[in-house]
């Protein structure tokens, strides 16, 4: 079997002033250089609202903001494939113990 081969590069991206070198898939690099920007923004907004603060502080706000977020769109998407999972009719209750149990694996996973 011929398995596609992924490219890799090396990559130095900058995180509140303090360089990252990193390999990533050469596909990713957009997305990645989109993410940095957006945490550097963040880092930035917080230095702004909070001037006092050091840099330290800064990026712990910002990674705090970004779990809060993540949390928030897994909870909204548990919620989301409950309700499409129990919107669907099914007669079958082996259909209806696998969903379940892939439910509860989804639980555990979150």
């Amino acid at each position: 079997m011929d398995m596609e081969k992924t490219e890799h590069k090396q990559l130095t991206v900058t995180i509140a002033g303090r360089p990252y070198p990193l390999k990533i898939k050469t596909a990713d690099e957009p997305v990645l250089r989109k993410i940095v920007k957006e945490v550097n923004e963040k880092i930035n907004r917080f230095r702004l609202a909070y001037p006092k603060r050091d840099m330290q502080d800064c990026i712990a706000m910002a990674t705090l903001a970004y779990a809060v977020d993540l949390h928030k769109a897994r909870q909204n998407a548990t919620v989301t494939t409950t309700k499409t999972v129990n919107s669907i009719p099914s007669n079958n209750p082996e259909v209806e113990k696998k969903i379940a149990q892939l439910d509860e694996l989804l639980d555990n996973l979150l």
